[in-house]
Parts: structure tokens; sequence; C-alpha cells
């Protein structure tokens, strides 16, 4: 009898299992199901929803910042830029690598321009706020600019995906500049702009901006790390949006 209990129980055991299978490998398809269908929906919308525009106006009553950002040319200048951007953002370093050059050669050095960099430091990039007190700390000692292309260039070197210290780099940087690296190093340290860089980060909210690089343009906002042609057709509409300056009075000839 044990045998043949045995036996029943061996007869029993494998039909239990495979029904328990099957069940299994329903939900499965069941489940899988679901998922391709709601895949299938999100390419429906992303397909069909409407396409962002590449500009938005915005109110040319708001005033430039005072005392606020990096200003490279003339103040000015016939067109205004300011040019918003987190340093450890990917496509503010194609930007700043590949057009900005030809933006301070060809319209800024020429006074088509004045261009006004104001750091935007963002969530979810580790390093960027280290960046931008390097940054700060280098315009201290009237050096900026060669920072900020230096942080741009080696932008791989320093990010967070490459270190989690990255003020070695930007040592590194500040030496190969010409800077005061003592000064510098306890500008850095003691967080000495952190305040300039919150009031940074808060214009950038006040006018908007929503991503980065973004860029206001007389008075347009423009979004993305766009080719120089295109920043300078910006640059052209911006300047045609001008008012006319005044006609000159007449003046009567001389009588003799």
């Amino acid at each position: 009898m044990a045998k043949q209990s045995r036996d029943a129980g061996k007869g029993r055991g494998p039909n239990v299992v495979k029904k328990s299978a099957k069940g299994s490998q329903g939900r499965f398809y069941a489940i899988l199901g679901l998922v391709a269908a709601a895949l299938a929906v999100f390419i429906i919308y992303q397909v069909s929803k409407p396409k962002a525009p590449d500009s938005v106006a915005v109110d040319p009553s708001i005033p430039l910042p005072k005392a606020e950002g990096y200003l490279l040319g003339k103040a000015d200048a016939p067109v205004q830029v300011i040019a918003f951007a987190d340093f450890e953002c990917p496509a503010c370093g194609q930007f700043y690598v590949l057009t900005e050059p030809d933006v301070k050669q060809r319209l800024v050095e020429t006074g088509e321009i004045s261009y006004r960099f104001i750091d935007f430091p963002l969530p979810g990039h580790r390093n960027t706020w280290p960046a931008s007190h390097a940054a700060a700390c280098a315009n201290e000692q009237g050096k900026f600019w060669p920072m900020h292309d230096m942080i741009f260039q080696g932008q791989d070197q320093w990010n967070g995906e490459a270190t989690s210290r990255p003020k070695g780099v930007f040592e590194g940087y500040a030496t190969s500049i010409g800077l005061d690296v003592p000064k510098w190093e306890q500008c850095y340290d003691e967080q000495r702009y952190l305040r300039n860089i919150q009031a940074h980060r808060a214009e950038a909210e006040r006018r908007m901006v929503g991503s980065t690089p973004s860029f206001i343009i007389g008075n347009r906002l423009v979004a993305g790390s766009i080719s120089f042609d295109k920043f300078k057709a910006y640059v052209d509409s911006a300047k045609a949006e001008l008012p006319a300056p005044p006609a000159a009075s007449a003046v009567p000839p001389a009588q003799d």
C-alpha cells in the first residue's frame, strides 16, 4: 500500500507542476501584452504630439541682471545676449566648444552683441556646483573666460562620471591659466561666491529658462545647442526689430 501511495503521488506530482507552469506562462504573456500595448501608446503619442517651438517670446521689460553673470563685449552693443548654461551639461559642452568660438570672434569682437554668461547649475549633475565655484574664483582674478574655456573643453576629465573629487582637475586649470593658485584655492574652499551662483540660478528661473543651454537673444528665448548660423539668424532678427535711429535734423545752408 505504501508503494501504491508513493506511485500515486508520483503520478499526481507532475500534473500539478505542469498545471502551475501553464498558469505562470499565461500570466507572463498577459503581462508582456500589456507592456507591448503601453509601448505602442507611448510611441503613437511621441509621434503625434506637437513639436516644441525653437524659440518663444520673452518680456523685453525685464531688465538685464545687474552685477550678475560674466560679461563679454560692450554692454551697450546693439543686441544683448544672455547665455544660460550648466558647466556639466553635455549639450552645453558641445555648444561652447563648437559654436561659441565663432560667436566670440564674429559677433562679440565686431561689436554686434554683448554676451553675458550665467551659470545655471542643474540637479543631477554632481560636479556642476564645484565647476561654478572654480569659475567664480577665477573671475576674482580677472580670468573667468579662460577658466570657462578650460572647464568646458575638459568636461570629460572632471564630470560626475569621471571623478567624485574634481578640485584637483580645476586646480590644474588654475595653474595653466596663470592664477595665483593659493588665493584661488582659498576662495574655492570657502565657497566665497555661493550666493552669487545661487542668484544666477534664481535669475534663470525668473526668466523661465527650462533647459541648458538656453539663450535670450534680443527678446527671444532660444533653447538648445544651436549652430552658429542659427545663432546669427536670431541676432540678425533681433537687430531688425531695433527701433530706427532718429533722423538727423535738417540744417539750413549758411547764408552769405
